[in-house]
């Protein structure tokens, strides 16, 4: 499954910004060892239901150390059975532009 999704506290530190907040979150990412992507809106992960889900779940509490308040969209896109979608969906997208 990929999992695309954007935390944050909803009250920002005394620069009025989150991206303290959001880097805890981006480094419990990339330490989880499941391949990722992130960009200025989202980060999306790949792995099974609860990996991913246990993932999300500690980025939250990570964020939630930041102020009383979290923010959470999420965005997932179950497909059983298939793997390496992070990559392979992008690659189907350029060969279809590329025709």
């Amino acid at each position: 499954m990929l999992i695309a999704f954007s935390v944050s506290p909803s009250v920002a530190d005394d620069q009025g910004g989150v991206t303290g907040a959001v880097a805890d979150a981006v480094r419990i990412v990339r330490e989880s060892g499941l391949p990722h992507r992130t960009d200025s809106m989202f980060t999306t992960i790949e792995g099974e239901w609860d990996e991913c889900m246990a993932v999300v779940k500690a980025c939250v509490d990570a964020v939630a150390a930041h102020g009383p308040r979290v923010g959470l969209v999420l965005k997932a896109d179950i497909r059983p059975g298939r793997a390496g979608e992070l990559e392979g969906k992008l690659e189907r997208l350029e060969a279809a532009l590329a025709e």
